[in-house]
Protein backbone atom coordinates (compact mmCIF):
# COMPACT_ATOMS: atom_id res chain seq x y z
CA UNK A 1 0.00 0.00 0.00
CA UNK A 2 1.39 3.40 -1.02
CA UNK A 3 1.67 6.02 1.72
CA UNK A 4 -0.12 9.22 0.63
CA UNK A 5 2.02 12.31 0.23
CA UNK A 6 2.06 14.89 3.01
CA UNK A 7 2.44 18.41 1.69
CA UNK A 8 4.58 20.49 4.06
CA UNK A 9 5.04 24.25 3.80
CA UNK A 10 8.38 25.24 5.37
CA UNK A 11 8.72 28.96 6.08
CA UNK A 12 12.25 30.35 6.28
CA UNK A 13 13.49 27.27 4.50
CA UNK A 14 16.46 29.03 2.90
CA UNK A 15 17.93 29.95 6.27
CA UNK A 16 20.38 27.98 8.40
CA UNK A 17 18.08 25.61 10.32
CA UNK A 18 15.18 25.63 7.86
CA UNK A 19 17.34 24.63 4.90
CA UNK A 20 18.95 21.85 6.93
CA UNK A 21 15.47 20.58 7.76
CA UNK A 22 14.45 20.64 4.10
CA UNK A 23 17.61 18.87 2.95
CA UNK A 24 17.01 16.23 5.64
CA UNK A 25 13.35 15.69 4.73
CA UNK A 26 14.18 15.22 1.06
CA UNK A 27 17.45 13.38 1.60
CA UNK A 28 18.12 9.64 1.54
CA UNK A 29 17.12 9.23 5.20
CA UNK A 30 13.96 11.31 4.83
CA UNK A 31 10.43 9.89 5.10
CA UNK A 32 9.98 9.57 1.32
CA UNK A 33 6.31 10.56 1.29
CA UNK A 34 6.68 14.30 1.87
CA UNK A 35 6.36 17.15 -0.61
CA UNK A 36 8.09 20.35 0.52
CA UNK A 37 7.45 23.93 -0.48
CA UNK A 38 9.81 26.54 0.92
CA UNK A 39 8.48 30.05 1.45
CA UNK A 40 11.33 32.50 2.06
CA UNK A 41 11.72 36.25 1.56
CA UNK A 42 15.47 35.82 0.99
CA UNK A 43 16.51 38.56 3.37
CA UNK A 44 20.23 38.90 4.08
CA UNK A 45 20.23 35.62 6.07
CA UNK A 46 18.32 33.58 3.49
CA UNK A 47 20.56 31.98 0.89
CA UNK A 48 19.34 30.07 -2.18
CA UNK A 49 22.67 28.20 -2.17
CA UNK A 50 21.51 26.44 1.01
CA UNK A 51 18.92 24.62 -1.08
CA UNK A 52 21.16 23.68 -4.01
CA UNK A 53 21.17 20.01 -2.98
CA UNK A 54 17.38 19.71 -3.38
CA UNK A 55 16.67 22.23 -6.14
CA UNK A 56 16.06 19.53 -8.75
CA UNK A 57 14.14 17.22 -6.43
CA UNK A 58 10.71 16.23 -7.83
CA UNK A 59 9.02 16.85 -4.46
CA UNK A 60 10.53 20.29 -3.86
CA UNK A 61 9.26 23.76 -4.74
CA UNK A 62 10.47 27.23 -3.82
CA UNK A 63 8.42 30.40 -3.50
CA UNK A 64 10.05 33.74 -2.81
CA UNK A 65 7.70 35.73 -0.63
CA UNK A 66 6.89 37.26 2.73
CA UNK A 67 4.97 35.53 5.53
CA UNK A 68 3.23 38.89 6.07
CA UNK A 69 1.73 38.76 2.57
CA UNK A 70 -1.77 37.53 3.48
CA UNK A 71 -2.88 36.71 -0.07
CA UNK A 72 0.24 34.70 -0.90
CA UNK A 73 0.18 32.92 2.45
CA UNK A 74 -3.50 32.04 2.06
CA UNK A 75 -2.92 30.52 -1.38
CA UNK A 76 0.07 28.46 -0.25
CA UNK A 77 -1.52 27.26 2.97
CA UNK A 78 -4.62 26.12 1.05
CA UNK A 79 -2.36 23.79 -0.97
CA UNK A 80 -0.60 22.15 2.00
CA UNK A 81 -1.36 19.79 4.85
CA UNK A 82 1.15 21.02 7.45
CA UNK A 83 3.31 24.05 8.22
CA UNK A 84 6.75 24.04 9.84
CA UNK A 85 7.45 27.66 10.72
CA UNK A 86 11.13 28.62 10.93
CA UNK A 87 10.90 32.11 9.38
CA UNK A 88 12.04 34.80 11.82
CA UNK A 89 14.31 37.74 12.33
CA UNK A 90 16.72 36.18 14.81
CA UNK A 91 19.83 38.22 15.59
CA UNK A 92 19.77 39.80 19.06
CA UNK A 93 22.21 42.60 18.23
CA UNK A 94 20.10 43.68 15.26
CA UNK A 95 16.97 43.71 17.44
CA UNK A 96 18.71 46.03 19.91
CA UNK A 97 19.56 48.44 17.10
CA UNK A 98 16.00 48.35 15.75
CA UNK A 99 13.05 46.15 16.76
CA UNK A 100 10.52 47.07 14.08
CA UNK A 101 11.28 44.23 11.66
CA UNK A 102 11.37 41.74 14.52
CA UNK A 103 7.84 42.62 15.60
CA UNK A 104 6.52 42.78 12.05
CA UNK A 105 8.01 39.46 10.95
CA UNK A 106 8.01 37.39 14.11
CA UNK A 107 4.65 38.51 15.52
CA UNK A 108 2.53 39.75 12.61
CA UNK A 109 4.00 37.21 10.20
CA UNK A 110 3.20 34.35 12.54
CA UNK A 111 -0.36 35.63 13.02
CA UNK A 112 -0.81 35.81 9.24
CA UNK A 113 0.23 32.16 8.93
CA UNK A 114 -2.01 31.11 11.81
CA UNK A 115 -5.03 32.87 10.34
CA UNK A 116 -4.53 31.03 7.05
CA UNK A 117 -3.94 27.73 8.86
CA UNK A 118 -7.21 28.20 10.72
CA UNK A 119 -9.20 29.04 7.59
CA UNK A 120 -7.93 25.95 5.81
CA UNK A 121 -7.87 23.69 8.90
CA UNK A 122 -4.23 22.72 8.48
CA UNK A 123 -3.49 19.31 10.03
CA UNK A 124 -0.41 20.51 11.93
CA UNK A 125 1.49 23.74 12.65
CA UNK A 126 4.97 23.36 14.17
CA UNK A 127 6.22 26.70 15.50
CA UNK A 128 10.00 26.90 15.99
CA UNK A 129 11.06 29.06 18.93
CA UNK A 130 14.01 29.60 21.26
CA UNK A 131 15.15 29.23 24.86
CA UNK A 132 15.73 33.01 24.90
CA UNK A 133 12.03 33.58 25.62
CA UNK A 134 12.69 32.63 29.27
CA UNK A 135 15.33 35.27 29.96
CA UNK A 136 18.20 34.16 32.20
CA UNK A 137 18.42 31.35 34.75
CA UNK A 138 21.12 31.24 37.43
CA UNK A 139 20.93 27.49 38.16
CA UNK A 140 18.99 24.47 37.02
CA UNK A 141 16.99 24.29 33.78
CA UNK A 142 13.67 25.62 32.58
CA UNK A 143 10.81 23.19 32.08
CA UNK A 144 8.16 23.86 29.47
CA UNK A 145 5.79 25.47 32.00
CA UNK A 146 8.32 28.11 33.13
CA UNK A 147 7.15 31.74 32.84
CA UNK A 148 8.36 33.78 29.87
CA UNK A 149 10.64 36.69 30.82
CA UNK A 150 12.39 37.80 27.60
CA UNK A 151 15.07 40.47 27.92
CA UNK A 152 15.82 41.47 24.30
CA UNK A 153 13.45 42.75 21.61
CA UNK A 154 14.22 39.59 19.62
CA UNK A 155 13.30 37.30 22.52
CA UNK A 156 10.19 39.35 23.28
CA UNK A 157 9.02 39.05 19.67
CA UNK A 158 9.53 35.28 19.78
CA UNK A 159 7.72 34.98 23.12
CA UNK A 160 4.83 36.95 21.64
CA UNK A 161 4.66 34.69 18.61
CA UNK A 162 4.72 31.59 20.85
CA UNK A 163 1.77 32.87 22.85
CA UNK A 164 -0.20 33.78 19.75
CA UNK A 165 0.45 30.35 18.25
CA UNK A 166 -0.61 28.50 21.40
CA UNK A 167 -3.72 30.70 21.69
CA UNK A 168 -4.91 29.41 18.31
CA UNK A 169 -4.82 25.91 19.74
CA UNK A 170 -6.59 26.82 22.95
CA UNK A 171 -9.18 29.09 21.33
CA UNK A 172 -9.78 27.39 18.00
CA UNK A 173 -8.48 23.84 18.46
CA UNK A 174 -5.80 24.29 15.78
CA UNK A 175 -3.08 21.64 16.01
CA UNK A 176 -0.14 23.82 17.10
CA UNK A 177 3.11 22.41 18.50
CA UNK A 178 5.93 24.64 19.76
CA UNK A 179 9.62 23.78 20.01
CA UNK A 180 12.13 25.85 22.00
CA UNK A 181 15.76 25.06 21.30
CA UNK A 182 19.14 26.01 22.73
CA UNK A 183 21.96 27.60 20.69
CA UNK A 184 22.50 25.94 17.30
CA UNK A 185 25.74 25.42 15.41
CA UNK A 186 26.77 23.63 12.23
CA UNK A 187 27.41 24.23 8.50
CA UNK A 188 25.53 26.83 6.41
CA UNK A 189 25.18 29.15 9.43
CA UNK A 190 25.13 32.81 8.40
CA UNK A 191 28.34 34.46 9.69
CA UNK A 192 26.83 36.83 12.23
CA UNK A 193 26.17 34.37 15.08
CA UNK A 194 29.07 33.61 17.40
CA UNK A 195 30.29 30.24 16.06
CA UNK A 196 30.36 31.09 12.32
CA UNK A 197 31.45 34.65 13.06
CA UNK A 198 34.48 33.47 15.02
CA UNK A 199 35.36 30.71 12.56
CA UNK A 200 35.21 32.91 9.47
CA UNK A 201 37.14 35.76 11.07
CA UNK A 202 39.81 33.45 12.46
CA UNK A 203 40.20 31.61 9.15
CA UNK A 204 40.71 34.99 7.48
CA UNK A 205 43.35 36.02 10.01
CA UNK A 206 41.05 38.50 11.72
CA UNK A 207 40.06 39.27 15.28
CA UNK A 208 37.05 38.19 17.33
CA UNK A 209 35.07 39.94 20.11
CA UNK A 210 34.36 38.52 23.57
CA UNK A 211 31.53 40.27 25.41
CA UNK A 212 32.13 41.32 29.02
CA UNK A 213 33.90 38.78 31.18
CA UNK A 214 32.97 35.87 28.90
CA UNK A 215 31.14 34.01 31.65
CA UNK A 216 27.77 33.87 29.89
CA UNK A 217 26.67 30.23 29.55
CA UNK A 218 24.93 28.60 26.59
CA UNK A 219 23.92 25.04 25.78
CA UNK A 220 25.09 24.01 22.30
CA UNK A 221 22.91 22.00 19.93
CA UNK A 222 24.09 20.67 16.57
CA UNK A 223 21.69 21.47 13.75
CA UNK A 224 21.47 17.74 12.87
CA UNK A 225 20.04 17.03 16.32
CA UNK A 226 17.70 20.01 16.15
CA UNK A 227 16.09 19.00 12.86
CA UNK A 228 15.67 15.41 14.08
CA UNK A 229 13.80 16.80 17.07
CA UNK A 230 11.61 19.00 14.88
CA UNK A 231 10.70 16.01 12.74
CA UNK A 232 9.80 14.00 15.83
CA UNK A 233 7.52 16.81 16.96
CA UNK A 234 5.94 17.12 13.49
CA UNK A 235 5.22 13.42 13.19
CA UNK A 236 4.64 12.32 16.78
CA UNK A 237 4.18 15.38 18.97
CA UNK A 238 0.94 16.34 20.70
CA UNK A 239 -1.24 19.30 19.79
CA UNK A 240 -0.97 22.26 22.13
CA UNK A 241 2.33 21.11 23.63
CA UNK A 242 5.74 22.77 24.00
CA UNK A 243 8.90 20.70 23.56
CA UNK A 244 12.37 21.75 24.64
CA UNK A 245 15.31 20.71 22.44
CA UNK A 246 18.72 20.76 24.11
CA UNK A 247 22.18 19.77 22.99
CA UNK A 248 23.68 18.68 26.30
CA UNK A 249 26.89 20.78 26.14
CA UNK A 250 26.97 23.84 28.40
CA UNK A 251 29.92 26.19 27.89
CA UNK A 252 30.79 29.69 28.95
CA UNK A 253 31.51 32.01 26.06
CA UNK A 254 35.11 32.08 27.22
CA UNK A 255 35.31 28.28 27.05
CA UNK A 256 33.72 28.31 23.59
CA UNK A 257 36.18 30.97 22.44
CA UNK A 258 39.09 28.84 23.63
CA UNK A 259 37.81 25.82 21.69
CA UNK A 260 37.29 27.88 18.53
CA UNK A 261 40.74 29.44 18.77
CA UNK A 262 42.34 26.02 19.07
CA UNK A 263 40.26 24.57 16.22
CA UNK A 264 41.28 27.44 13.92
CA UNK A 265 44.96 27.42 14.90
CA UNK A 266 44.78 30.80 16.66
CA UNK A 267 45.51 32.10 20.17
CA UNK A 268 44.15 34.66 22.62
CA UNK A 269 46.10 37.50 21.01
CA UNK A 270 43.35 37.51 18.36
CA UNK A 271 40.56 38.24 20.91
CA UNK A 272 39.21 41.71 21.65
CA UNK A 273 37.50 42.09 25.03
CA UNK A 274 34.53 44.38 24.42
CA UNK A 275 31.80 45.96 26.55
CA UNK A 276 28.94 43.63 27.37
CA UNK A 277 25.84 43.68 25.20
CA UNK A 278 22.71 45.43 26.53
CA UNK A 279 20.39 43.00 28.33
CA UNK A 280 22.84 40.14 27.84
CA UNK A 281 21.36 37.04 29.53
CA UNK A 282 23.84 35.24 31.75
CA UNK A 283 22.74 31.65 31.27
CA UNK A 284 20.24 29.62 29.28
CA UNK A 285 19.39 26.00 30.05
CA UNK A 286 16.37 23.97 28.96
CA UNK A 287 15.24 20.68 30.48
CA UNK A 288 14.55 18.34 27.52
CA UNK A 289 13.21 15.42 29.60
CA UNK A 290 9.77 15.73 28.02
CA UNK A 291 10.86 15.27 24.39
CA UNK A 292 13.20 12.47 25.50
CA UNK A 293 10.50 10.55 27.35
CA UNK A 294 7.61 11.18 24.95
CA UNK A 295 9.33 11.12 21.56
CA UNK A 296 12.67 9.39 22.15
CA UNK A 297 14.86 12.38 21.36
CA UNK A 298 18.48 12.46 22.46
CA UNK A 299 21.29 14.61 21.04
CA UNK A 300 23.55 12.34 19.01
CA UNK A 301 26.35 14.70 17.96
CA UNK A 302 29.38 14.88 20.22
CA UNK A 303 30.28 18.56 20.56
CA UNK A 304 34.01 18.14 19.90
CA UNK A 305 33.28 16.18 16.73
CA UNK A 306 30.53 18.52 15.62
CA UNK A 307 32.66 21.62 16.15
CA UNK A 308 35.63 20.12 14.27
CA UNK A 309 33.37 19.19 11.36
CA UNK A 310 31.85 22.67 11.35
CA UNK A 311 35.26 24.36 11.21
CA UNK A 312 36.31 21.98 8.43
CA UNK A 313 33.16 22.83 6.46
CA UNK A 314 33.83 26.57 6.63
CA UNK A 315 37.47 26.03 5.68
CA UNK A 316 36.38 24.04 2.61
CA UNK A 317 33.50 26.34 1.59
CA UNK A 318 34.91 29.86 1.43
CA UNK A 319 32.95 30.44 -1.76
CA UNK A 320 29.76 30.08 0.29
CA UNK A 321 30.55 32.45 3.16
CA UNK A 322 32.98 35.04 1.83
CA UNK A 323 30.34 36.81 -0.31
CA UNK A 324 28.13 37.04 2.80
CA UNK A 325 30.59 38.93 5.01
CA UNK A 326 29.45 42.36 3.87
CA UNK A 327 25.83 41.44 4.64
CA UNK A 328 26.84 40.26 8.11
CA UNK A 329 28.42 43.59 9.10
CA UNK A 330 26.38 45.44 11.71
Amino acid sequence: MTTPLTRVLVTGGAGFIGSHYVRTLLGPSGPGHVEVTVLDRLTYAGNPANLAAVRGHPRFAFVRGDIRDADLVDKLVSEHDQIVHFAAESHVDRSILGAVEFVRTNVLGTQTLLDAALRHRIAGFVHISTDEVYGSIDAGSWTEDAPLRPNSPYAASKASSDLIALSYHRTHGLDVRVTRCSNNYGPHHFPEKVVPLFITRLLDGGRVPLYGDGSHVRDWLHVDDHVRAVELVRTRGRAGEIYHVGGGTELTNRELTSLLLRACGADWSRVDHVADRKGHDRRYSVDWTKIRDELGYRPATDFATGLAETVAWYAANRSWWQPLLAKAAL
